[in-house]
């Protein structure tokens, strides 16, 4: 194992950290920052590592995804690990034949069509993912007062990917089902609502400190189809965990239509795409609102002088919220100079709530 991430002091408690403290509406000397997709393609070391080895490979070797959670800790200096992993992990755990594809992402060797197809998704217990354990102690251990983030993809992701048999454009078939099969449909999200849920519980009781829900295609949906089809679903995951004494926080690509309902899922941070700013993400979703963003991941491909106004401004837009932790709108793209993120951290941190 390599050197332990900095932050030093490893009986300080996460649950006192700046990500916590802005996730209950507390104040900090600066927002906490960190990225999505931090851990892995933008740095060469991750790239170095992953050489030779498949992705869900390497999302079930706890050494592996205990040094690639810890890198861009150390290089960047962020006030947030989260795990690395992927959000098929808990399907194929339980025995779905999934691949990840290189340029494609999850291909699906059996989709989720009938009713008789649900038997494929039985529950998941601890004892399907010990690498997943094995690896937020040792990261716990590692990070000290860094706290670390553990994640899930939310039921109507997940399903979209079991409908269509991989990514889509369009969800044709995710919103033929929907609409047309309703009660198929529920008996779906159910069962991957108790997957997601239990998944997240596995991490926090392994030392997680937080936990975000992924629905990174929900902006595909209306607001009513969301209201009627996605959030009971949702809510069955998050709210649950209200007893965990985590944060829990809340992610979808355009879904600022219904930013309100997101957080009515049970989150205390909800998270926000570049496509609007965070005071008006926070006149959205309500009193006391705890938002999450929102830096377009493309501009960390453009010259600092652009990159500091945004961040400036997104800072300042961030204090109309009871808690803002400053990340991006998704997650990092693959041609981004790490030298770039490091620059965004130390602004952010120069930049006192």
């Amino acid at each position: 194992m390599s050197n332990p991430a900095p932050g030093g002091g490893k009986n300080v408690d996460p649950a006192l950290s700046l990500l916590a403290r802005a996730a209950t509406g507390k104040p900090g000397p600066h927002p906490p920052v960190w990225f999505m997709r931090q851990a892995g393609r933008s740095l060469p070391e991750y790239r170095t590592l992953r050489a030779g080895t498949a992705m869900l490979d390497a999302c079930r070797q706890p050494e592996l995804i205990t040094e690639i959670t810890l890198q861009p800790v150390r290089r960047h200096g962020v006030d947030a690990a989260i795990l690395f992993s992927d959000i098929v992990v808990p399907l194929v755990a339980i025995g779905l034949e999934i691949d990840i594809v290189p340029g494609v992402g999850p291909v699906v060797d059996q989709p989720i069509r009938s009713s008789a197809d649900l038997d494929l998704l039985r529950e998941l217990s601890a004892t399907d993912v010990p690498y997943i354990t094995d690896a937020i102690r040792a990261l716990t251990a590692e990070l000290g007062p860094t706290p670390l983030i553990g994640f899930a993809g939310a039921p109507f992701t997940l399903a979209s990917y079991l409908i269509e048999g991989g990514p889509s454009r369009d969800h044709a078939r995710t919103k033929a089902l929907m609409h047309g099969q309703p009660v198929l449909w529920h008996a779906l999200l159910n069962r991957l609502a108790v997957i997601a849920r239990e998944f997240l519980r596995v991490q926090i009781d392994a030392g997680a400190a937080a936990v975000q829900l992924f629905d990174s295609w929900a902006g595909a949906l209306s607001r009513a189809d969301y209201e009627r089809f996605v959030l009971p679903h949702s809510r069955s995951v998050l709210e649950p965990l209200s007893d965990a004494g985590v944060p829990r926080i809340h992610f979808g690509v355009g879904t600022n239509e219904f930013l309100d309902l997101m957080r009515a899922a049970g989150a205390e941070v909800v998270g926000v795409d570049w496509r609007i700013p965070l005071d008006e993400a926070v006149r959205r979703i309500g009193p006391a609102a705890v938002v999450q963003g929102n830096l377009d991941p493309a501009l960390l491909l453009a010259d600092w002088p652009v990159i500091e106004r945004e961040v400036r401004r997104i800072v300042a837009e961030g204090r109309t919220a009871a808690g803002h932790v400053f990340n991006l709108g998704h997650g990092v793209l693959p041609d981004t100079d790490p030298g770039v993120i490091g620059r965004v951290v130390e602004l952010v941190h120069s930049l006192g709530s």
